[in-house]
């Protein structure tokens, strides 16, 4: 929350954050100011049922997960550029309205951290403990948006958790092909997307592209993404790789498989240790398979 608060008010310092109209908030600005307007009313109702844990977990995970993780990463490139005061104001003013209401509902929880962060943030009121409590706004609940943003995050943490199945560091950037019916929308998100998933490039398509079967892919409801295997990893280094995990498996293997061919073991050794022994060498043969598998697909690339 501090971390936050002092990324926000550093921004603030340099511009003049004014309410903007509401044809200029983007679809981010709307998902946020939706989500954080629910979370008032859910923690609201929370706390007149004394369901004070349940509650301040959710401001917990509103705060860490959908303000911090994604909305202030999403708005970076809007409060870094110059090009575009408006939507930059849109951004700042965004940011203080929803960090404001946050404080609030983790006011009863945390009450000097956001007294002090409070009075730093706006001048418009003396103290965060005579404020008004948040009250939930039906202009506030933008379904639309939630659903599209939905969608754009659910392509994020796709592609995030291929590349981390595949162990690929964060500074190697590939290019993305995004297949979907809902161009426009993941269109309109490149730059969110390009950010947030380590992309060089977006390439938003109706239709798979070109040697998409050699391709890294995963799904999500909305849409098909591919990535380029070459530009994931260092094929030569990664064939070094499997080759010497191929050995190292294939001698657990031939040790276990040495095991239970010998005629002593199998009459001698307890059922649960047999039993154990055979389920340890179909591990190894299903790794094997698995190994020689990833090491036929960078061969064909």
């Amino acid at each position: 929350v501090w971390n936050a608060s002092r990324f926000i008010m550093m921004n603030m310092e340099k511009n003049v954050v004014e309410e903007p109209e509401d044809f200029v908030l983007k679809p981010a600005d709307r998902w946020i100011l939706s989500k954080v307007n629910s979370l008032t009313k859910e923690m609201t109702e929370n706390m007149d049922k004394f369901e004070l844990g349940i509650a301040v977990q959710k401001v917990h995970d509103f705060i860490w997960d959908e303000f911090c993780d994604w909305y202030i990463e999403m708005v970076k490139p809007r409060l870094y550029s110059t090009d575009d005061a408006v939507s930059q104001n849109a951004a700042l003013w965004t940011l203080k309205t929803v960090l404001i209401d946050a404080l609030k509902l983790l006011h009863p929880y945390m009450p000097f951290i956001t007294e002090e962060i409070f009075c730093n943030l706006q001048d418009e009121e003396a103290s965060i403990m005579v404020s008004a409590w948040p009250e939930y706004k039906d202009e506030l609940h933008f379904a639309a948006e939630e659903a599209q943003m939905e969608s754009l995050m659910d392509a994020v943490r796709a592609i995030r958790n291929r590349r981390a199945e595949m162990n690929v560091p964060p500074a190697r950037r590939t290019t993305l092909y995004i297949v979907t019916e809902k161009q426009d929308l993941f269109s309109a998100g490149i730059p969110f997307i390009t950010r947030l998933a380590y992309a060089e490039r977006v390439v938003v398509l109706g239709e798979e592209p070109e040697g998409h079967g050699s391709m890294v892919s995963c799904v999500t409801h909305d849409a098909k993404l591919f990535l380029p295997m070459e530009e994931l990893v260092d094929v030569d280094k990664e064939l070094a790789r499997i080759a010497k995990e191929k050995e190292k498996v294939q001698k657990g293997l031939a040790g276990v498989q040495a095991k239970l061919g010998n005629p002593g073991f199998a009459a001698k050794a307890p059922e649960q240790v047999v039993r154990a022994e055979q389920e340890k060498a179909e591990k190894y043969a299903a790794l094997l398979r698995q190994l020689e598998e990833s090491e036929a697909r960078l061969k064909d690339l």
